[in-house]
């Protein structure tokens, strides 16, 4: 099955997280790859205890600006390769894509390698795509989506983004 979780509001990553913690609970082999992000996150302190789910990232520091560099393009398709080889092997019963639908937005991968990746996903492994701006050409290809869409966020009122709630 392939999930996606796009929109604008808060709760993509957050979500594809929650169903990883379910599928370990289950006795499933979980492999995180994260585009875009190369900080120690608060979630990835949690997820190094549990044994079954692996994360890598394939991201700078900084969260990619206006124009990325060839280093962020470099790392988005070692993070892809990373992936296709998580698919492939079939070690793994989840596959998370963390922030691929951003990467695909900056053009740091193309979208014909991203469609062509969904379509070699073995029935028994559960592919879960993040990230704004999901293109609707994935859409076609995923069985489930959800949108998250911001109704209300406390960013507007100048809070700035919190330890354990954002990162």
């Amino acid at each position: 099955m392939i999930h996606i979780y796009t929109g604008k509001g808060k709760g993509k990553t957050t979500a594809a997280l929650g169903l990883a913690l379910r599928a370990a609970g289950a006795g499933f082999k979980v492999y995180i790859c994260q585009f875009l992000k190369g900080r120690d996150y608060c979630e990835l302190k949690s997820l190094k205890k549990i044994k079954c789910i692996k994360v890598e990232q394939f991201g700078t520091k900084c969260f990619v600006g206006k124009s990325p560099t060839a280093k962020d393009k470099h790392l988005a398709q070692q993070g892809l390769a990373a992936a296709e080889k998580a698919i492939r092997n079939k070690t793994y019963n989840m596959v998370v894509l963390d922030e691929i639908n951003v990467a695909l937005r900056f053009r740091l991968l193309e979208l014909g390698q991203v469609m062509r990746l969904l379509e070699k996903v073995p029935a028994n492994v559960e592919l879960v795509l993040t990230g704004r701006s999901a293109p609707a050409e994935l859409f076609k290809l995923a069985d489930l989506v959800s949108e998250v869409r911001e109704v209300k966020h406390y960013f507007k009122k100048g809070i700035k983004a919190r330890k354990g709630i954002e990162f």
